[in-house]
């Protein structure tokens, strides 16, 4: 405050001097008033005074035109009646005292002090405009707050319940170029918060629920909006409750916290204990190490015009006590602000993430409780800008939602350290290492930003995971850490080429700045390792979803497979057509005369499907019409068309009308005996055709799964497709991808890329995720 007095203030109370004569010797006129050293003070002396650490978060007005203070004596620690705060009616000019009507009566009636001079103040007047000022600014401020009504924000499950900024700028009732600040309340469930928040920013009325039952009325992040103070007030579960889901729960109020710029701790215990400053200690250490990174991300990342302060909120214990003193009242010479230091020093937690500490306290003789003296704290706080200034609605949006997608997940019981509040796998990955059991360092959800696991110690080789990674030596020699991988062919040979220098010198290890540095069988004799001469090991560690490092990658039979699938299947595919009008023909002419020729039979007889090429016609031996496998499925012996006495396929009309007699004549009986035998010796001609493609398909099976590289999963592990879920079925053929090894079917996998990690150098088959990978594969 300046010392420097402005006109406006100069001449407003020229009867009103300075009563503390520390600065001035007495002989300037008032400014201020401090409620608690009972006295007017000018400019120099209550800028002196209140520079003093001890005096410095004094509660003191400026004086308006007409003021009158406040009794002296009333106001005097040993006055008559303590707390009490009476007007002063007459000022003593010899005395230097005001004093009110009683005082007055009680000190001057009697004795010398009867002919002191004395100043009457019109006292009847100024209360009266005084009372009806304060009274229309309470009705304006009280009519503001009736239509504020609080709003679920994240729920139990630290899932936010607004859809979007504009969703939570219409909940709030705000503009959104109002720029507010955020206020929280923490504390023990059943110590009232609620109810705090309701007192003191909204006069009673119940904008957050409140309830007398055991149960807690608050699950999960409430919040308000104060159009007075302009202020989001938020209003959060109470700590120590019995509740599921409780270290989630825990960890959404470090996210409230953390978007706060004043936070109140409200209790209730008589005396303060250790949880309170173990929750501040905590919460102080957790948001250094894990929240100042990412909000200042959420700043870069979201283009925020108002930068996110990377220091923490401001935070006003709130203690309310009805059998004890407050605390510091039997250290007259500590401020409490230094007994709640030296508390957080003994129990070794440091609150250095938060911008200050104040402690408010009030006791209780008689309820209701008395919220003034936390109002004003607040107002005080909100007023100072120096470390966090107002912002847009929005910004506080895009915060809240930026910690929320970061640190959400659930928390594995068995990995919690519950030593602490906020233990730190409340905020990194859950993933541990396979191989050694060390968990990754990184944040949650780190793999949204591309940043793969890491460890802070090194990890140990299992043989079950092969952990192991190649480097070139030469590459390393030269500054440069280069992977390489043992595979079947050099990236420069063909498919067929590398097939054949395959079979003669085995498989390779060709780094992409030193070509190919080795040959598994370049010698007859005398080949040594290539750990010993070319490349160096680096065992590194195994996170779960994760492949291993060093598995064969030598997949010539898988190519030769595919080689000899891709011709199989272009002669297939060529002769697909001329083969089926053969088949269908042939069948035809050695058809029974009383079967509908299969040109004729376009649609199912019975559900009237319609055929499609690859789809399998069937006729009725009995009625002789064509239908789906479905519908004709039944077998009996059909006698009297010459089929027993071994049943046959019949439709589902004919086996139910198995007893009625067909009429035949004796001409389509000799017609029907010739074709019959042709029939038969057809349909065992398909038989054995069939059970020799069979034999086939079988071997062929136990081939694949033999020529299979190792990362590829396992045919018969592979039920659908691992993109559209689709069931593989003899009709939808299952294919793996190169890259990651699982399967797919062939929409999913039709992209070809080569994967020069797996040993193939030249374009493959991979799936749609692998695909859309930046660099090489």
């Amino acid at each position: 405050m300046s010392a420097q007095t402005s006109l406006p203030e100069k001449g407003l109370n020229p009867g009103l001097m300075c009563q503390e004569s520390y600065a001035c010797s007495g002989t300037d006129e008032a400014v201020f008033e401090c409620d608690e050293c009972c006295s007017l003070q000018c400019l120099r002396c209550e800028e002196e005074l209140h520079r003093q650490e001890r005096l410095r978060n004094h509660e003191r007005i400026r004086l308006k035109a007409g003021h009158v203070p406040y009794c002296d004596i009333c106001k005097s620690p040993n006055g008559h009646s303590p707390g009490v705060r009476q007007r002063a009616f007459v000022r003593c000019q010899s005395c230097k005292n005001n004093l009110c009507l009683e005082c007055q009566k009680r000190t001057h009636s009697g004795g010398s002090k009867r002919r002191h001079p004395i100043t009457v103040y019109n006292v009847s007047r100024i209360q009266e405009s005084l009372e009806a000022e304060e009274m229309d600014e309470e009705t304006k401020r009280k009519k503001m707050t009736e239509k504020v009504v609080s709003f679920l924000l994240v729920d139990e499950n630290e899932e936010i319940q607004v859809t979007n900024e504009d969703d939570f700028i219409r909940k709030l009732d705000c503009k959104p170029d109002q720029h507010l600040k955020v206020v929280s309340i923490f504390g023990n469930t059943g110590d009232g918060k609620s109810h705090t928040l309701n007192h003191t920013f909204f006069y009673g009325r119940e904008v957050f629920k409140t309830s007398p039952a055991q149960e807690s009325c608050t699950v999960g992040v409430w919040a308000a909006y104060d159009p007075i103070h302009r202020v989001a007030v938020i209003d959060t579960e109470g700590l120590l409750g019995a509740t599921v889901n409780l270290s989630q729960r825990t960890r959404l109020l470090l996210k409230v916290l953390a978007i706060s710029d004043i936070i109140i701790y409200r209790t209730h215990a008589d005396r303060l204990h250790n949880d309170l400053f173990k929750f501040l200690g905590d919460a102080s250490e957790a948001y250094l190490k894990h929240f100042t990174k990412e909000l200042k991300a959420t700043t870069a990342r979201c283009g925020l015009d108002v930068p996110l302060s990377t220091l923490g909120p401001a935070v006003i214990i709130f203690h309310e006590t009805v059998h004890t003193q407050l605390l510091g009242s039997d250290h007259p010479s500590d401020v409490p602000e230094k007994l709640i230091q030296d508390r957080f020093r003994k129990l070794g937690r440091f609150p250095e993430a938060f911008s200050s500490i104040h402690y408010k306290g009030t006791r209780t003789y008689n309820p209701p409780t008395d919220f003034s003296g936390l109002r004003r704290a607040l107002e005080q706080q909100l007023e100072n800008n120096t470390t966090r200034s107002p912002r847009h609605p929005g910004v506080i949006f895009k915060a809240l939602k930026a910690l929320s997608d970061r640190f959400s997940g659930e928390i594995p019981d068995e990995q919690m350290a519950h030593s602490s509040f906020f233990p730190d796998e409340y905020f990194t990955c859950s993933s541990v290492c396979l191989s050694c059991g060390v968990g990754c360092k990184n944040s949650m959800n780190h793999a949204k930003e591309g940043l793969p696991h890491e460890a802070k110690s090194r990890c140990s080789y299992s043989h079950q995971y092969d952990n192991r990674v190649y480097t070139c030596k030469a590459c390393y020699e030269r500054g440069k850490e280069v992977s390489v991988v043992p595979k079947t062919s050099a990236s420069t040979d063909s498919p067929w080429m590398g097939l054949a220098k395959y079979a003669w010198s085995g498989y390779v290890i060709e780094c992409p700045n030193c070509g190919v540095v080795y040959r598994s069988r370049q010698y007859w004799f005398g080949n040594q390792d290539p750990v010993d001469t070319v490349v160096r090991t680096e065992i590194v560690h195994v996170w779960p979803g994760t492949d291993g490092f060093l598995k064969d990658n030598n997949n010539a039979a898988q190519r030769l497979l595919d080689g000899m699938n891709f011709m199989a299947q272009s002669v297939s595919e060529l002769s697909l057509g001329p083969t089926k009008a053969v088949t269908s023909w042939l069948t035809d002419q050695i058809a029974p005369a009383y079967w509908r020729p299969n040109s004729q039979i376009l649609n199912c007889n019975k559900c009237a499907t319609s055929f499609k090429d690859n789809d399998t016609k069937h006729h009725c031996r009995a009625c002789g019409e064509g239908f789906c496998d479905s519908c004709s499925s039944k077998t009996r012996p059909v006698p009297e068309r010459g089929w027993g006495p071994a049943p046959v396929r019949v439709c589902d009309n004919c086996y139910d009308t198995r007893n009625a007699q067909l009429d035949i004549t004796e001409a389509q009986a000799d017609e029907e005996g010739g074709t019959l035998i042709a029939r038969k010796v057809g349909e065992a001609v398909q038989n054995t055709l069939g059970a020799v493609v069979t034999a086939i398909d079988i071997p062929l099976g136990l081939v694949k799964d033999a020529a299979r590289p190792a990362y590829w999963v396992p045919d018969h592990e592979i039920l659908h497709c691992h993109n559209c879920r689709k069931e593989f079925s003899v009709k939808l053929s299952k294919h793996h991808c190169r890259a990651c090894g699982q399967g797919f079917c062939d929409e999913c996998s039709h992209d070809r890329r080569a994967v020069p990690s797996r040993g193939w150098d030249h374009p493959v088959r991979v799936c749609f995720n692998c695909n859309k990978k930046p660099g090489d594969l």
